[in-house]
């Protein structure tokens, strides 16, 4: 079985707490920057807040992202995946929501707390 002491994951994990600074609600799911932030969106909240790496159940690490409760709608259609970005440059992370839902511009959204993880190694 292959091993990887958790500061291996927490390195990964700590970028996105340290440098997640957007997140997008997105039609499908971004594969660049330029699709979170544009091409995809469907709207963006610039207060993401993302905890500190912590144990993840089943093994590995996770960090989780605060609740967003602001976010602002900037296109209809329907969301079905989140993008978390650096505000600049770089897509961090990508993922599912846990149910997709129709929105409509000029509507907010909000999303419950989430978590991102890395599984243990096998």
């Amino acid at each position: 079985m292959a091993f990887l002491a958790n500061a291996v994951f927490d390195s990964g994990l700590s970028y996105i707490t340290s440098n997640g600074s957007r997140i997008d609600i997105t039609s499908t799911e971004a594969t660049t920057y330029a699709e979170a932030t544009s091409t995809l969106t469907l709207g963006n909240s610039a207060s993401l807040s993302v905890g500190s790496p912590a144990d993840r159940s089943g093994g590995g690490r996770e960090v989780t992202a605060a609740a967003i409760t602001d976010g602002s709608v900037t296109g209809t259609g329907t969301a079905a995946f989140y993008a978390i970005t650096d505000g600049s440059s770089v897509l961090i992370a990508t993922g599912a929501l846990t149910a997709s839902q129709a929105v409509t511009s000029g509507n907010s959204f909000t999303l419950s707390s989430f978590t991102v993880g890395i599984p243990d190694p096998v």
